[in-house]
């Protein structure tokens, strides 16, 4: 399974860098700063070991709502920094599972279960770490149908096949089971000689994927539309690697797609959201363009009433299904609802705080 991709990300994030303060870009900072996380997500990284922090290399905060007692699958789970929050989130019924390729991080990772077992009080420990590649997730002896909430942080830009990646992560979902993920995005095509460039690929810069491409690859493995929960400007400090660039810059994005049943029944509906998740008890943002205030119906489209009527939030909504059936065209959102440039630009006080940090 080994590439010379997967040898040349390895090297990078296994023997060159010590710290996030080691990245060439913003990437990291926008990871911690360019969102605001409920207070649940902020108490639990709070927790987690600070050797672990240390060497987060992550570009936002994947952390959806409604983890309680699921399975959670984290792809290039690295540190294990955001598998010891989600071991928090998810309770002692719940269990995640971090994969990463990377032998010096998985066992920087491993070193820590104890800690934070007791640190929350479990009886028993209830995160595991593999090695293995995110490209071929039953190798690493993952099952199909068996997660929850698949989770990934500014990794799938450091990998060449995406494809492989998403259509992995799809096979493991459950039905009604979700791609919660952060990851870097190019305002361009990256051209050939940029992806020959290996510190531009351990950076992202080189891997990254042209945002508009994500539509089509998710569609093309069976996920929902991708959905834009929120964005943020990525500043390069290094002028070298600026110059190599040119005129492609770079955003940090974090999407949501969903594994729909099979043939699902693609019609509009009026949904209400019931205020039943504790920390959303009046609004819930489920993505930047969805806003669900408690007891107050909205009409939705044929997918995005699907994805509730199927996921783990069906239980939090009252769903009446309309006649209307919809066309292919009314249930795909627009490009301009996905464009994370666009919606970095619209969160300027985001931007700013993304360019505070020089190197």
């Amino acid at each position: 399974m080994r590439t010379a991709v997967n040898v040349a990300v390895q090297k990078y994030y296994g023997k060159r860098l010590e710290s996030s303060g080691d990245l060439q870009t913003g990437a990291a900072s926008c990871g911690s700063s360019c969102r605001p996380a409920p207070r649940s997500v902020t108490e639990a990284l709070s927790e987690v070991h600070p050797e672990v922090t240390k060497r987060f290399f992550g570009c936002g905060l994947p952390f959806p709502a409604k983890l309680e007692g699921c399975r959670v699958l984290d792809l290039g789970s690295g540190s294990g920094r955001d598998c010891y929050a989600f071991s928090k989130l998810v309770g002692p019924n719940g269990h995640v599972t971090g994969i990463d390729m990377t032998q010096e991080l998985v066992i920087t990772a491993r070193q820590y279960v104890q800690y934070h077992q007791e640190k929350f009080g479990y009886k028993e420990p209830n995160v595991t770490f593999v090695q293995g590649y995110m490209e071929n997730l039953n190798e690493a002896g993952i099952q199909s149908d068996s997660m929850d909430v698949v989770i990934s942080n500014c990794v799938i830009c450091l990998c060449a096949d995406k494809r492989a990646v998403l259509q992995q992560a799809y096979n493991v979902l459950k039905e009604g089971g979700e791609l919660y993920f952060s990851d870097m995005f190019a305002s361009k095509i990256i051209p050939d000689h940029m992806k020959q460039d290996a510190v531009l690929w351990g950076e992202g810069m080189g891997g990254s994927l042209f945002w508009p491409d994500l539509i089509s690859l998710a569609h093309s493995v069976g996920f929902s539309s991708p959905h834009l929960v929120s964005a943020s400007h990525i500043v390069v400090y290094n002028s070298e690697l600026k110059a190599k660039a040119g005129d492609i810059s770079y955003a940090s994005g974090t999407y949501r797609l969903f594994k729909l049943p099979k043939s699902p029944a693609m019609s509009n509906a009026t949904v209400t959201y019931k205020g039943t998740l504790a920390e959303f008890p009046d609004q819930l943002d489920f993505d930047s363009s969805h806003c669900f205030k408690k007891d107050v119906a909205v009409q939705v489209n044929g997918e995005m009433a699907a994805i509730l009527q199927s996921s783990r939030f069906s239980s939090d909504f009252k769903i009446q299904m309309l006649d209307k059936q919809e066309s292919k065209s009314e249930t795909t959102p627009e490009y301009c609802h996905l464009n994370p440039f666009l919606l970095a630009d619209k969160l300027g006080s985001s931007v700013k705080q993304c360019s505070k940090t020089s190197k």
